[in-house]
């Protein structure tokens, strides 16, 4: 059966998408679900977060511009079914690249296809830049499902439109008309404030059937783990944001179907 392809994009940076893609992908791992975390972003935040040490010519860079197959530039973590492949900031050249090849939005759904088809991992999560370049595009082009990390705060609301508007396009010129809403994670919820709740009701009451229930929380050691290069759960497992991201996936799992 071939792996169900995540999407975690968003065209503003600073919402919580990266810590969202890798304690999402480990906390899925855990629970015994195979798992590929591709990173697209040259700043290589997912690699580093997963303690993966940045390495030249590791990153997809070749396969997405047609030269060598993906299967080889796939890393394991220390996480158990988690595997990675990594970045690097010759990442950034991609971009280029891309815009000189007549299917450019379709490179990255080509070159990750060999690992799409295999029985090795249930599910593939790419994580993009923080913005609708090419690198993201491919990866909305290439995804069964796109998970949106929305920051509790009002400019995060005119972002979701945006990107809601992106989809709808893609549907339009028949480029992936596969592409799922998979849903809203709301990020950075501050307990202390009435804003964080106002946004996500708002959420809620406009999009019911895609926001999640679980929000994740606004906390030091959730920012601080990716600077030591682990996922919260080995960082610190009785953090508020382990449970929330448990959670996220226990969700994730039924909603997809995962653990079928």
């Amino acid at each position: 059966m071939p792996a169900s392809v995540f999407t975690i994009a968003n065209q503003k940076g600073g919402v919580g998408k990266t810590t969202t893609a890798i304690n999402l992908a480990a906390a899925l791992a855990k629970n015994k679900i195979a798992t590929l975390v591709i990173d697209l972003d040259p700043q290589a935040n997912a690699t580093s977060g997963l303690g993966v040490e940045k390495e030249e010519g590791q990153s997809i860079y070749g396969p997405i511009t047609g030269e060598g197959s993906i299967l080889d530039h796939i890393v394991e973590t220390s996480v158990k079914n988690l595997s990675l492949v990594p970045s690097e900031v010759d990442l950034a050249a991609a971009e280029i690249e891309l815009a000189q090849k007549p299917d450019y939005l379709l490179q990255l759904r080509e070159a990750i296809r060999p690992v799409v088809e295999t029985d090795r991992f249930n599910v593939i999560i790419l994580d993009c830049p923080p913005a609708l370049g090419l690198l993201s595009m491919n990866s909305l082009a290439a995804a069964d499902y796109l998970l949106i990390a929305l920051q509790c705060e009002y400019l995060a609301l005119e972002g979701l439109g945006q990107i809601l508007k992106v989809v709808e396009r893609l549907h339009e010129a028949e480029i992936n008309r596969k592409l799922e809403i998979g849903g809203i994670v709301m990020t950075m919820f501050d307990v202390r404030t009435n804003l964080s709740r106002q946004v996500v009701e708002e959420v809620r009451t406009h999009l019911p059937d895609m926001i999640f229930d679980t929000v994740i929380p606004r906390t030091v050691r959730l920012s601080e783990a990716p600077s030591f290069g682990q996922t919260i759960f080995d960082y610190d497992r009785m953090n508020p944001g382990a449970t929330a991201y448990k959670n996220l996936a226990v969700e994730v799992m039924k909603r997809f179907g995962l653990n079928d």
